[in-house]
């Protein structure tokens, strides 16, 4: 792993986390316990602060950034970010699915149980509404987010990570 300290911030990053040989953190970077950060994937707290919840998996490929004094980046507790997904500047609250290859920019909110699908993408200041999914480029919303939904992707895919994880903290 890289882990590089930039404009006097060092990443810091709670108990059993597991962070990838070649994933990347730097400076302004705060993340909670149990959280993953896979191979190749990029947590880049150098122009603003980057502020990650517990639970959180950060899969292969993924970059985490924000703008240089307009825009951090916040990401709540149980929160899964897919592979190649780009996370800019946002905010993503609690139990959240962010799905592969999805770009979020600067100044959008995510509410709480709601799932972003692969390959969307939520253009500068989108507000996308606790509970419900969005599609699409622009991403709109296409349905609210049931109990069967938030159980079988949102919580199993967040669940999921933690004991993928364990297997590389016993190697």
């Amino acid at each position: 792993m890289l882990i590089k300290s930039v404009r006097g911030f060092t990443p810091k990053y709670g108990d059993d986390c597991f962070i990838a040989e070649n994933a990347t953190l730097i400076g302004d970077v705060i993340m909670g316990t149990q959280c993953s950060v896979w191979f190749q994937a990029v947590v880049r707290g150098d122009v603003n602060s980057i502020l990650v919840g517990d639970r959180v998996n950060i899969q292969d490929g993924a970059v985490i950034h924000g703008t240089f004094k307009r825009s951090a980046t916040k990401i709540g507790n149980d929160v899964s970010i897919g592979h190649n997904a780009i996370v800019h500047g946002c905010t993503i609250e609690d139990q959240v699915l962010i799905g592969m290859g999805s770009i979020i920019m600067d100044d959008c909110v995510i509410g709480s149980n709601s799932i972003i699908a692969a390959g969307s993408v939520l253009p500068k200041n989108t507000i996308v509404p606790p509970g419900t999914v969005y599609a699409g480029v622009p991403a709109k919303k296409i349905k609210d987010v049931d109990p069967e939904l938030q159980k079988g992707e949102i919580e199993r895919i967040s669940t999921n990570y933690i004991t993928y994880s364990s297997w590389f903290k016993e190697e």
